[in-house]
């Protein structure tokens, strides 16, 4: 073989192993349910639903040890068949530089991410009613920026989260900072706060604070958040108590309660209560929750109870 022939197959050789070094890893993961869910002082018609979702993952580790992943899913729901592409996201894992996210579509702010992280089997108390003043939550969407880092100090983890503004309707950008703090084995300690503007002439400022616990078979959470709105008279206080109990390690049950107390002097306080249940047999799962939320949304004369079953799988 003469030395052209060498070098030229050496080369193919290294590309295809460079190639290989490089390549990208794939994976689909997904799943389906059917929920039945229902309110005992309304008529909601049919109460059947099917969410079900396709995730398709990309990975690829870089030379420089940073790993790239693109995840794109593909899901549907009664009632949102249109959005069945809504969520696109890149992620890029700077090792002890941290991990930086650019969310397309489907994206979650720091203080959206923290809602309600009391511990709940199924849903928070304050869901599956129709008008229920739900968790003081942050921006969720479109075009925006995520970072979070674990490896500056033991058991300590900063998030912060950005949000451009569209030019129209909100004039100014939203930001969020966060801490979390797990370095007490079972112990979670949390704090977040953003600004947040939801209008072109108006804005919020939102903060939260959470601790949770878990013993054995125990998991117990307090949280306590706050809106302070320049829209009068808009001020809303949150918390909320969850505790639940693994049966097994295929079954778990909740008790959760939460309220929000408004500033707006015309309101009563919302106050709901909930107890969910989950049972879990390889990839199905079963779980139903039931909640009753007084004063919904802050009206005196409006006290709902919803309920929900839901039986599912994952792959």
């Amino acid at each position: 073989m003469n030395n052209l022939k060498k070098v030229g197959l050496t080369a193919l050789a290294g590309a295809l192993v460079s190639v290989s070094a490089n390549a990208a890893e794939l994976s689909v993961t997904g799943g389906a349910s059917i929920s039945f869910a229902g309110e005992e002082q309304t008529t909601k018609g049919n109460g059947w639903s099917m969410n079900d979702g396709l995730t398709f993952s990309a990975s690829v580790e870089q030379d420089n040890g940073w790993t790239v992943t693109a995840k794109q899913v593909i899901d549907s729901s009664d009632g949102n068949a249109g959005a069945i592409m809504d969520t696109r996201i890149l992620t890029i894992d700077m090792g002890d530089s941290g991990v930086l996210t650019f969310a397309g579509d489907g994206g979650s702010s720091v203080m959206d991410a923290k809602d309600d992280v009391t511990p709940n089997a199924n849903e928070e108390a304050w869901a599956d009613v129709t008008g229920a003043t739900a968790a003081i939550g942050g921006t969720g969407g479109n075009n925006m920026f995520h970072y979070s880092n674990s490896s500056l100090m033991d058991g300590v983890t900063i998030m912060a989260s950005y949000t451009p503004s569209n030019g129209a309707t909100e004039v100014e950008s939203s930001e969020d900072y966060g801490i979390e703090y797990t370095g007490i084995d079972g112990l979670t300690i949390g704090a977040a706060s953003g600004d947040h503007n939801t209008s072109a002439t108006a804005g919020e400022d939102l903060s939260t604070m959470y601790v949770k616990y878990v013993m054995d078979s125990i998991s117990v959470g307090y949280q306590a958040s706050e809106k302070d709105s320049e829209t009068a008279s808009s001020d809303v206080d949150f918390s909320a108590i969850g505790i639940s109990y693994a049966v097994s390690e295929d079954m778990s049950v909740s008790l959760n309660s939460s309220t929000h107390e408004y500033e707006d002097t015309t309101k009563s306080d919302q106050e709901a209560m909930g107890i969910s249940v989950s049972y879990t047999m390889g990839s199905l799962s079963l779980k139903a929750n039931h909640n009753q939320i007084d004063n919904v949304a802050g009206t005196s004369t409006s006290d709902k109870s919803g309920y929900a079953l839901t039986l599912g799988f994952t792959f």
